[in-house]
């Protein structure tokens, strides 16, 4: 499959070039980006082409990687999708509900395959955990904390990025933290959110279709040596902890792009689709809702 990257920045450069360039059964054919220059820069360590213009680069290959902006990425997904190209993306799906819609519609109507890199969803131990406790059933309750220091931690790459800085943890963390919880407790009914704490800091409870309850703290405020994601589920079979990736980024992303690869030989799609994005991105902007009205 030959695949094109979007974006030229922290994560394009750790995470998406390295593991598209690596992958066995992807031809990394060239990198857009929204600055010129970067993109030539990223190309040339790959040994791929750079492209002035994303159209030519959708023309010329049958799947993108995204390592962009939300907003961003939405807009370009529909066009890639309507290229005829599948979509490897990253979360959030977008910062809105219809633009996280318009990407699915537009991905459905091309009959291109879409995957959305949940980092979590795609690391062997925590993937075999989530599988093996939403067969299970029987919870009761669960407990997130996904709290990072990118705002506190000097010389964090991502602590610059104006679309971190406008929507926080809430969206950046938050996808990671309902992609463990949705799977195994269900879809979400009813959203409480409050936002109580150091800079970003919000707290969400969620009302599972299932009948349980789980509880949310995010952030990007966090110290460092307080920064971690943890998640705990109660229930009939007692109390049990997600347990800690043995891998990085890289090999989670090499294992979308498997994923992708999948969707697009089968037709069936993936479990973190454009589609499931989507209801992460309807939780979190209900809850972006309460927070900026004030109401819980």
């Amino acid at each position: 499959m030959r695949i094109g990257l979007l974006g030229t920045g922290p994560w394009a450069r750790v995470a998406h070039a390295p593991a598209l360039s690596g992958h066995r059964d992807l031809d990394f054919a060239g990198v857009w980006g929204r600055r010129p220059e970067a993109a030539g820069e990223l190309a040339d360590l790959y040994g791929t082409r750079a492209y002035d213009d994303v159209d030519a680069l959708f023309a010329d290959v049958d799947a993108v990687a995204v390592a962009l902006p939300p907003d961003v990425q939405a807009e370009l997904a529909v066009r890639a999708a309507r290229a005829g190209c599948h979509l490897l993306l990253d979360k959030p799906l977008a910062p809105t509900v219809p633009q996280g819609r318009a990407v699915v519609e537009a991905a459905e109507e091309a009959q291109v395959a879409s995957v959305v890199f949940l980092t979590t969803r795609f690391q062997p131990e925590p993937e075999a955990w989530i599988a093996e406790q939403a067969a299970l059933g029987g919870w009761f309750t669960g407990r997130a904390q996904w709290l990072g220091a990118v705002f506190t931690d000097d010389g964090n790459p991502f602590a610059a990025s104006p679309w971190r800085r406008e929507k926080g943890a809430l969206w950046d963390v938050g996808p990671h933290a309902l992609s463990v919880l949705l799977p195994v407790l269900g879809d979400v009914r009813r959203v409480t959110a409050a936002a109580y704490g150091p800079g970003d800091t919000v707290h969400l409870v969620l009302d599972h279709v299932s009948g349980a309850s789980s509880t949310l703290a995010l952030s990007l405020t966090a110290p460092p040596a307080a920064a971690g994601a943890a998640v705990e589920l109660r229930g009939a079979s007692g109390v049990t902890l997600l347990p800690e990736a043995s891998e990085g980024a890289v090999p989670a992303l090499a294992r979308a792009a498997d994923a992708l690869l999948g969707a697009a030989d089968t037709g069936t799609p993936h479990s973190c689709d454009a589609a499931f994005a989507l209801r992460i991105t309807d939780v979190l902007a209900t809850a972006e809702t309460l927070l900026r009205g004030g109401t819980r």
